[in-house]
């Protein structure tokens, strides 16, 4: 039977625990074993901030429950969503509302926003499609639960399903246009890791450590590598699943596996430029020179992104369980637990600056915005931060 845990019950147990908790609460919320306690998060440290951080805006959409929904941004604002069903529209840097509907339905994977339209997915599969004032425009169902934000581009809408599949629906009516699916692993993280497009491609990760490129108008298989491949004897000790999205430079497209390794490929083809042992379910990013990896343990990793050489490592927020990073304006951003958010300097990894927001965790990747930080907290905070 196919299996999917629900969270990461699994951290814990990799080390010889015989039980896995399995929850609904997301991430890293109930890291339990039969013999151990749960691991406290490092204490922060007093540093001299080297630049100002002030909080901006902030406002409310609904808690995320056992989700993570990201948010959506255009030239037109700032689309978000929670659990609840509420789906507003907000100015991007003073976070003023626009307008806010009801979906009527609790969601799950939350927002898409471009070419006119936001799409937002629901636990039953559900797809619902608006328009930007906020006009319920159609509905469509894939095959089961929606967990990551749906992805708009060359009219097509891409959803990618809980049991590993990416369906491609007309975005004037929400048609099938085509799918692509593949086998699971037996044991498998429940993942919120999406998809990536990049002009004419689509990049995906997968359980057993895959990362598959698509062609956005067909469906058609460009290319398939291995980020990581799966060791151990146990099934626990076998999984390798890629969670988080790629991330690319058009010429690169670099992944990481949970249990794994972070890799590098030519874009073109899928050959590999490098690899690097390494474990991580929040993802990477990456600027002009370097790849940047929150690590499951907490650590913050540079690596030059042309050979994979360390460029840094930032291991002062262990267990903190960090987001995604961003690269903001020479900074490397990550939210953790506790509703903090840091200010890394890209240069030598050293603190720049720390600021706090509702005491929940921010499990989304903060978003740039023209002359700031967005983030969105699990109890549905949304905060704009500016650096002076």
């Amino acid at each position: 039977m196919k299996r999917t845990l629900i969270g990461l019950a699994l951290i814990s147990l990799l080390g010889g625990c015989q039980t896995v908790t399995q929850t609904v609460t997301g991430w890293y919320d109930d890291i339990f074993s039969s013999s151990s306690k749960k691991t406290l998060p490092a204490p922060l440290l007093d540093f001299k901030p080297s630049v100002e951080v002030k909080l901006r805006a902030s406002a409310n959409i609904g808690g995320a429950g056992g989700f993570v929904f990201v948010p959506a941004l255009n030239k037109e604002g700032l689309f978000a969503t929670g659990f609840d069903g509420k789906l507003a529209r907000f100015e991007a840097d003073t976070l003023k509302e626009r307008w806010r509907t009801e979906a009527g339905k609790k969601l799950s994977g939350g927002v898409g926003a471009a070419e006119n339209l936001v799409v937002v997915g629901t636990q039953k599969g559900e797809v619902l499609a608006y328009d930007f004032n906020g006009q319920p425009l159609w509905q469509a169902r894939v095959t089961s639960e929606i967990l990551s934000p749906p992805q708009i581009a060359g009219g097509l809408v891409l959803v990618r399903s809980g049991d590993g599949r990416i369906f491609a629906l007309d975005a004037k009516d929400g048609k099938r246009k085509w799918l692509y699916q593949r086998a699971t692993p037996a044991l498998t993280v429940r993942s919120f890791g999406g998809m990536m497009i990049d002009k004419n491609g689509v990049f995906a990760g997968f359980g057993g450590g895959k990362l598959v490129a698509l062609e956005l108008e067909s469906g058609n298989v460009g290319w398939e590598v291995s980020v990581a491949l799966p060791r151990g004897v146990s099934e626990l000790e076998r999984i390798a699943d890629v969670t988080s999205n790629a991330v690319t430079d058009g010429r690169l497209v670099c992944a990481v596996a949970f249990q794994g390794r972070v890799a590098c490929f030519e874009i073109q083809n899928g050959n590999v430029v490098w690899a690097r042992d390494l474990s991580s379910i929040a993802g990477l990013a990456m600027d002009a020179r370097n790849v940047y990896v929150a690590d499951v343990n907490g650590a913050v990793h540079a690596m030059d992104k042309t050979t994979g050489g360390y460029v840094w490592k930032q291991d002062k927020l262990t267990h903190r369980q960090l987001s995604t990073p961003l690269i903001y304006r020479g900074y490397v951003v990550v939210g953790d637990l506790q509703g903090y958010v840091h200010f890394i300097s890209r240069e030598d990894g050293a603190f720049a600056a720390r600021i706090a927001t509702d005491g929940s965790p921010i499990r989304a990747q903060p978003q740039a915005l023209t002359d700031g930080v967005l983030v969105q907290t699990k109890n549905g905070g949304l905060f704009v931060l500016g650096l002076n």
